[in-house]
């Protein structure tokens, strides 16, 4: 992708899953990749994947649901990668259940991680990229957030709320070039996938019957999401914000 060598990337949540794939594919794009995730264990792995590629990572602990660690975080990876031109707000949580069966500290719980951890991440970084005008921001946003999806209602709420802020933060700041846009997964195998439908036979019967609703026959890889996110970083991509685009075999069809 043109534009992205020598910029530097914060990937939330980027120790495993989606947030990994995203986190290897920006570092062959040659940025600075800084990983902020709150299992230091698992960032340190990723971080140790990409220099032995030959790429350039660093990795800071950062708790996305507490505003103070967010801006502590962020000002400490900044200060030894140089300023953030890319922002990928990807670190998420959900366990599946009906929402009558859920209670107020759940809702909390979800809410802090999937909406207002994006919202954190997005004030702490914005003010730089407003300042240099330029910069971008991706949310891996979910199909759960344009079409619903049962057993994840909490989730979804907070999944289409995030696509709303991409859209109405994108109009204030665009005179400034920094565009937002959202890329939204369908169900895709990673950890919290696993954890999600579970292990054995019944976690198997939940997979096969979302196979048959996608068109391409089969539910995401990690790496099926990274591509379009450089895109989105990308100069290829400076006439583009405001925008959600749908990365699920064809699950979901908007037009």
């Amino acid at each position: 992708m043109r534009g992205l060598k020598d910029k530097v990337a914060l990937v939330t949540g980027a120790g495993s899953g989606i947030g990994k794939s995203i986190a290897l594919r920006l570092a062959e794009e040659g940025m600075h990749v800084g990983i902020l995730d709150i299992d230091e264990g698992a960032s340190e792995a990723v971080v140790a994947e990409i220099k032995k590629a030959g790429g350039t990572a660093d990795h800071q602990k950062c708790d996305i649901t507490d505003f103070d660690n967010v801006t502590t975080a962020v000002a400490a990876i900044e200060g030894r990668i140089g300023p953030t031109w890319l922002l990928v707000n990807n670190a998420g949580w959900d366990r599946p259940m009906p929402f009558l069966k859920t209670e107020p500290d759940f809702w909390r719980k979800v809410v802090d991680i999937n909406y207002l951890g994006p919202l954190h991440m997005t004030r702490a970084v914005a003010p730089g990229m407003v300042e240099r005008n330029g910069g971008r921001i991706v949310f891996i946003a979910s199909d759960a957030g344009r079409v619903g999806s049962s057993g994840e209602v909490v989730y979804s709420g907070c999944k289409g709320a995030t696509i709303a802020f991409a859209k109405a933060l994108s109009r204030e700041v665009s005179r400034k070039n920094v565009l937002l846009n959202c890329v939204c997964p369908g169900p895709t195998n990673t950890p919290a996938m696993d954890a999600f439908v579970g292990t054995g036979e019944e976690g198997q019967k939940i997979r096969d019957a979302m196979v048959r609703g996608v068109p391409l026959g089969r539910i995401g890889e990690p790496e099926d999401y990274p591509g379009l996110v450089a895109f989105f970083a990308s100069d290829d991509a400076s006439f583009m914000t405001g925008q959600t685009i749908s990365v699920s075999g064809g699950l979901t069809m908007h037009g």
